[in-house]
């Protein structure tokens, strides 16, 4: 699978302020995306809805419905990559959007240059054909990962993963025993760790322990990083 031509990437805009929106509106249109604006979380879920969105930029403080509680749901019913906006930089509000399902976050302000990073680096992973020794099922116990259908089933059971947790469940399945940093499992899932947290990739990891409830699949390795069950 290739990654798709910018002009057939919709993004969704969701953030009350409207100097925002024009402010990260024409940049994204200029690197070819299509842009759907939505300035509450009740319209925000109305568009997704109604509309294929491939990514979607949420602001935390939101009218009607906040980000946290439109993550929650967005979240719940497709795995489309989500950027989280926050104007505080507090580590809960991080933590909570990650918990909720948030792929990232960025803190205002923040430079142009940085936000259509963040968004093309999503779009970009979430595009990318799978790679695991040309393997197209990995099989660990009763667990199953379809690699090319992006599938994983606990004995029979489908199990619904983010793009993020699918990802760094792929990357450490794959070379099982394996020790990876929290560095390296950020640059692999994004291609740089600049402006982000690494405990980011120890909640997307809480996520996956308990989606699976194999806590000893992933194992930690204290000081380092994480490993699954060679």
């Amino acid at each position: 699978m290739k990654t798709p031509a910018p002009e057939s990437a919709t993004i969704l805009l969701v953030d009350d302020e409207e100097s925002v929106q024009k402010l990260l509106t024409y940049p994204l249109q200029q690197e070819g995306f299509r842009v759907l604006q939505a300035g509450d979380g009740e319209e925000a879920l109305r568009r997704f809805e109604a509309e294929h969105v491939d990514l979607v930029v949420l602001d935390l403080m939101l009218p009607r419905l906040d980000g946290l509680e439109v993550c929650r749901r967005l979240r719940a019913q497709s795995p489309v990559p989500i950027i989280m906006l926050t104007a505080r930089d507090d580590e809960l509000d991080k933590v909570v959007g990650l918990e909720l399902g948030a792929d990232d976050y960025i803190t205002k302000p923040f430079s142009i240059r940085e936000f259509r990073s963040r968004v093309r680096a999503l779009l970009r992973r979430a595009a990318l054909p799978p790679d695991a020794g040309n393997r197209d099922v990995i099989a660990v116990d009763s667990l199953a990962i379809d690699l090319s259908k992006r599938l994983v089933e606990l004995e029979g059971r489908q199990i619904d993963l983010t793009y993020v947790e699918f990802e760094l469940l792929r990357a450490l399945v794959a070379k099982p025993g394996r020790v990876f940093s929290r560095q390296a499992l950020l640059q692999g899932l994004w291609g740089d760790y600049a402006y982000r947290e690494p405990r980011t990739i120890d909640v997307h990891i809480r996520h996956l322990r308990e989606k699976l409830g194999d806590p000893e699949l992933i194992q930690t390795v204290r000081g380092v990083g994480y490993r699954a069950r060679a």
